[in-house]
């Protein structure tokens, strides 16, 4: 297993992927990050169901992105903050996505959670990414 430097960047790197190429399911190994990026896109409606498998060693995330008879819910996915160069925003100034038709999602201090509840919340935070 290769450690990556950056976990959430390998996580949408797979999904866009894997929709470039119509896949219906992924695999990747576990981090409690990625975890819950793909439980809030499970819960916003852009992927079908998120697995954590017990392997051998170590844990497996396994992603349905959408059922096999159709098509992905995902048009984009950008990571915004990256370990180089960090991207932060009060809760002012959290960015709308195509109109309020697509979402991003940012880590608090409050735990990670999409731009429309990190506003309600009154929280901002760094920018994970952008989603459409």
């Amino acid at each position: 297993m290769i450690a990556t430097t950056d976990p959430i960047a390998d996580l949408l790197s797979r999904i866009r992927n894997a929709v470039a190429v119509n896949k219906n399911e992924i695999n990747m190994p576990h981090s409690k990050i990625k975890e819950s990026v793909a439980k809030i896109l499970r819960e916003n409606n852009y992927i079908d169901d998120v697995r954590v498998v017990n392997a051998s060693v170590g844990k497996t995330l396994a992603l349905t992105l959408n059922s096999e008879d159709s098509n992905s819910r995902i048009t984009e996915i950008v990571r915004l903050s990256s370990p180089g160069r960090r991207q932060y925003t009060g809760h002012t100034a959290i960015p709308t996505v195509r109109q309020g038709r697509g979402m991003v999602i940012i880590s608090t201090s409050q735990g990670i959670m999409t731009g429309k509840d990190a506003k309600s919340k009154g929280v901002g935070g760094e920018l994970i990414c952008r989603i459409y």
